[in-house]
């Protein structure tokens, strides 16, 4: 089939590849500008490069327009395929190739419709995470399920581990959908939209650690905010403090979220929950830190003594 191709950042390089060593013939890419955004600065593959090397036209938009409406109707795709394109893509474009347009979702839809699922499903201790190639409508990321893969969520994986096991199952699961498509298949699963979610981008503020949390959260949300994405935060005399790594502790520690408590193994406990005056809740014991002006530390390192309050602010 006759593709375009729209998307960005490595989702969408990963899909262009795919649709590149496929039997399918890319006529058109369409992507964004480079941005300074702290989420979109990572995972930054350019799909503008890799058409160009394949010498495939691209046109670079923040959004479409007519003109690059006119360009659609010239290349004359018999489907588009989008993978991370950023903004609405309205019907006079998705509807315009014969086949309408499969999007590429790196979540399990109707769950985690919107922006960084992995992120916000790992935050919310789901199981499985995965990638879901659906037709798209007028509802963002609502439309018929072509083809979905899941992978599980294990112990220890961080949102980095989960992006290198979903970008994975873009292949597969884009040119499964394609080849479905391909062979006439017109009907496909509809999504139980009572089920669905629809999340928004993460910005800054979402790593800010709320002391209120369970600790189970929180431990969670460090993870969610690995390496390359901005780590999470607290403040300690004033001063930021990004928190690496975290576990949840052994014993069980009452008093007020976010006071610095007591040093258990390779840890400092930090009380943790909104009804942490019950005494039945397990703290955040912080094992790793990143200072203000850059400094790692283990927590103990850091901590030189107990005492005192960790907060949202300054």
């Amino acid at each position: 089939m006759r593709v375009v191709m729209f998307g960005y950042q490595t989702w969408g390089h990963r899909t262009l590849q795919a649709l590149l060593d496929s039997e399918h013939d890319v006529v058109l890419v369409v992507t964004h500008p480079r941005s300074e955004h702290a989420y979109e600065k990572i995972w930054s593959d350019s799909v503008a490069d890799l058409a160009e090397e394949h010498r495939v036209p691209v046109v670079i938009r923040n959004r479409p327009d007519d003109e690059l409406f006119e360009r659609l109707k010239e290349a004359d795709p018999d489907i588009i395929v989008a993978n991370n394109w950023r903004t609405w893509i309205p019907p006079r474009i998705f509807d315009l190739p014969r086949h309408g347009t499969l999007n590429v979702h790196d979540s399990l839809l109707p769950k985690y419709a919107g922006f960084s699922p992995l992120i916000w499903a790992l935050i919310n201790g789901e199981p499985e995470v995965g990638v879901t190639a659906h037709m798209m409508n007028d509802e963002l990321d609502a439309g018929d399920i072509v083809r979905q893969e899941a992978v599980p969520v294990g112990p220890t994986d961080t949102a980095t581990d989960l992006f290198h096991k979903t970008v994975d199952l873009i292949a597969p699961v884009t040119i499964g959908a394609l080849g479905l498509i391909a062979a006439g298949q017109t009907e496909f699963t509809k999504q139980d939209r009572s089920k669905a979610s629809f999340f928004h981008k993460r910005s800054i503020e979402d790593s800010r650690i709320d002391w209120t949390w369970p600790a189970e959260d929180l431990q969670r949300l460090i993870r969610a905010q690995s390496e390359p994405y901005p780590s999470a935060f607290t403040f300690h005399k004033g001063k930021r403090l990004e928190v690496l790594a975290a576990e949840v502790s052994q014993g069980l520690y009452g008093g007020t979220p976010g006071r610095i408590f007591y040093r258990e193994g390779d840890g400092v406990v930090i009380v943790a929950g909104a009804d942490a005056r019950t005494g039945r809740n397990h703290g955040l014991a912080i094992t790793r830190v990143r200072t203000e002006d850059g400094r790692e530390l283990g927590a103990t390192e850091y901590f030189t003594t107990m005492g005192g309050y960790l907060t949202s602010r300054p």
